[in-house]
């Protein structure tokens, strides 16, 4: 009886606002009811109102949606006897119609996401066995050590953890290769790590053959272990100590859950953040989807696996045959199989690991590319909407996730469709100015703060925007090639701790002035076309303000491909922490104030304290988190800056063994609470009016810088050739 009532409530709103969507009204009235609207979601924002207000500010904003897509599919579209305008009016039907789809998964999957779920570790308490595997390709050796010695490091009874290097780097293919130097190097690197790991104390596998990219590899980790579950963590990405206590607790609540997925943190920006140094002060990219998405997935048992930082069944893994590798994304493909075959996900949003992300503009785009064709071969060859096995909601959520990746035709579509009407005087959207207003505008302003009210703190105006457009220019051939002929793709190892020494263009950035230079002719066409067509002024100004959208995420972008010059790929990280500093065997009390993978920085108390040179080594002596003995680390001294009795020393490691990478990573990963502090302290939500104005005064800057950037190459360039011609003479 509850049911049938629940569903004639339901079948009455939906007719009412069907009613009311197709109702037909003036653009007085329209433009009315748009104000209206508008004015109550911002209400309800300034007031900060939650819970039940939060829906009706929602359900308000898709009222509006609805109401311009009727209009945009009633009224707007070009006669289809006019073809020159019909299809390229149609393709911008659909691309806007793309994009109301995605939002109203978001809103499905996001309107009311799962809270944070409480620590897990008091909890805990059977200690199940736990392989960890490190899947490995090409990494330099520091780097794997200072992962496997974080992941040896972690809190939990070690004659229940066993962690695993798999090594694809040095498989018997690669050391048997006809190519002399591709086997050196390989024969190098298994000499080399499987050293490594003996000194660490941990295990040390490779294989055969490179079958499978990254799922083979884990496959065969699975092979040759026995742990009732399986922790996988990405070559640069090392564990807390507390990793393993806040996750695999769960598994003891329900034996039916395959997966806990916890966040990816990274201590260095990615190429946008670095570039235009918003790292320290605005929400990473990636912060939207862990912070947000991934809990509304969670409450319809749709979380995923995200490749790393998570914890599997090994029950649950082969009851399907290990690891999916038909596509090349086999983190969400294997989730994907698990959750049709009725097992559950959680998702633990605390983050637990840090890493490091692809550092170069190029590298971040390879990273992108293999992302968006993954998720096309998932579309194309597991189309989760009808996957068996998967409830609805699952569906919709993986279709969200998957349809995602299409962005770049849409993307592409908005970009160029104002210059079929400035230099072709095509009329792919049949609307007044007046009527724009009406329609258009409300929806797109409604349409940002829905956005806000998802996302919040967790994502700023138009940065969504940017990362799309830097993205579509490289992404559209790649995910047209992979729909073209979707088994072509292979996996490629995105490049870890990368560094630029000199500041530079991207090599990938030429499209981008191309662009930029075509929508500066759109600008100047537009202010010629309001005075010479006075009497089409209205339509004019709507499309030339729409390029002039564009134009402004185009001149940012122009920043973004502007690589800026740093020594180093990873960033400090500010800790607090005692410690004593050594030299000669003089001991004075210190603090570490932040710390690297390659150095620290200390304030040492100096009365008393003999006279130090750059270039001299020293000793750090600290207390590790593990609670053990006092322990020491060698140093470089690399600058010195004195201020009365404190003395602030920049040091660089000195890694002389295993040990040494131990404490290295304690200094660095062993504190889980330090990444949650930083990420709470960037996360702030400045609305849509100051955001924008931010945004704004963003892309006037990076436009500078990128044409700087651009005319300095231009110059070094002919430079170079003067040279080249002169020594040739």
């Amino acid at each position: 009886m509850h049911t049938a009532r629940s569903i004639l409530i339901w079948a009455v709103i939906a007719l009412c606002g069907i009613v009311l969507i197709t109702l037909p009204v003036n653009l007085q009235t329209q433009l009315i009811a748009g104000t209206v609207v508008v004015t109550i979601m911002a209400v309800i924002k300034v007031l900060k109102r939650q819970g039940t207000w939060r829906l009706v500010a929602l359900a308000f904003g898709t009222a509006v949606v609805l109401r311009y897509v009727y209009w945009r599919t009633s009224y707007t579209l070009p006669p289809i006897n006019q073809l020159e305008n019909f299809i390229p009016g149609l393709l911008l039907y659909l691309a806007e119609m793309y994009n109301v789809a995605m939002l109203m998964l978001s809103l499905f999957i996001v309107a009311t996401p799962l809270p944070p779920r409480t620590a897990h570790a008091a909890k805990t308490q059977n200690f199940p066995t736990v392989d960890v595997f490190v899947p490995s390709y090409n990494e330099d050796t520091n780097l794997l050590a200072n992962t496997l010695a974080s992941a040896k490091a972690m809190d939990y009874p070690a004659d229940k953890l066993r962690v695993w290097l798999l090594d694809d780097g040095g498989t018997a293919q690669k050391r048997n290769s006809t190519k002399v130097l591709e086997s050196q190097a390989a024969i190098a690197r298994h000499n080399e790590l499987k050293q490594l790991c003996t000194d660490l104390e941990v295990e040390y596998l490779t294989r055969d053959r490179n079958e499978h990219a990254k799922a083979g590899n884990l496959n065969n980790g699975l092979e040759h272990s026995t742990g009732e579950l399986i922790a996988v963590f990405d070559a640069d990405h090392a564990p807390a100590r507390d990793f393993l206590l806040e996750t695999v607790g769960y598994f003891e609540d329900d034996p039916k859950l395959f997966l806990v997925q916890t966040p990816h943190f990274f201590i260095n920006p990615d190429p946008l953040e670095r570039n235009l140094r918003t790292f320290d002060n605005m929400p990473s990219e990636n912060e939207m989807f862990y912070g947000i998405i991934q809990r509304g997935l969670d409450k319809w048992n749709a979380a995923f696996f995200c490749g790393s930082a998570a914890v599997l069944s090994r029950r649950a893994l082969e009851s399907q045959n290990g690891f999916s590798g038909i596509s090349i994304t086999e983190d969400c493909e294997t989730a994907l199989a698990l959750h049709g075959a009725g097992w559950n996900s959680i998702y633990v949003d605390k983050p637990l690991i840090a890493g490091l992300q692809p550092a170069t503009f190029a590298s971040f785009i390879g990273q992108r590319s293999r992302w968006a064709q993954g998720m096309m071969q998932i579309l194309r060859f597991r189309f989760p909407l009808l996957k068996r096995g998967l409830t609805l909601p699952q569906r919709l959520c993986y279709m969200s996730s998957t349809l995602f990746w299409l962005f770049p035709f849409p993307r592409v579509i908005f970009l160029f469709a104002p210059l079929f009407y400035l230099f072709f005087d095509l009329e792919i959207f049949t609307a007044s100015g007046s009527e724009f207003l009406a329609y258009t505008l409300a929806y797109m302003l409604v349409n940002l703060m829905m956005q806000n009210y998802l996302y919040g703190s967790f994502r700023w105006p138009w940065i969504s925007e940017l990362y799309e457009y830097v993205q579509t220019v490289h992404l559209l051939p790649a995910v047209v090639s992979v729909m073209l002929n979707p088994r072509k793709p292979t996996f490629k190892v995105t490049a870890k701790d990368e560094s630029i020494a000199v500041s530079r263009l991207s090599e990938i950035s030429r499209p981008f002035f191309v662009i930029f230079a075509v929508q500066i002719i759109a600008l100047a066409v537009t202010i010629y076309r309001v005075y010479a067509e006075p009497y089409k002024a209205d339509v004019t100004l709507v499309v030339g303000g729409w390029n002039l959208i564009n134009l402004i995420l185009s001149g940012c972008a122009l920043g973004v491909v502007s690589e800026r010059g740093e020594r180093a790929s990873s960033r400090r990280v500010r800790v607090d922490r005692r410690s004593e500093f050594g030299t000669d065997g003089n001991w004075n009390s210190a603090s570490i104030e932040d710390v690297s993978v390659h150095g620290a920085r200390l304030n040492v108390f100096n009365r008393g304290m003999e006279p130090i040179k750059v270039g001299s080594e020293a000793t750090i002596r600290f207390q590790p988190y593990s609670g053990a003995d006092m322990v020491t680390l060698s140093v470089v001294i690399r600058n010195i800056e004195q201020t009365g009795d404190i003395t602030a020393v920049g040091c660089q490691y000195v890694p002389k063994g295993a040990a040494d990478h131990r404490l290295i990573a304690d200094l660095v990963f062993a504190n889980s609470d330090q990444w949650t502090k930083f990420q709470q302290a960037r996360r702030r939500n400045p609305g849509i009016i100051r955001g924008t104005i931010w945004f704004l005064g963003l892309s006037f800057y990076q436009t500078s810088r990128g044409l700087i950037y651009l005319f300095r190459g231009v110059g070094s360039d002919r430079t170079q050739q003067r040279q080249e011609a002169k020594a040739r003479s």
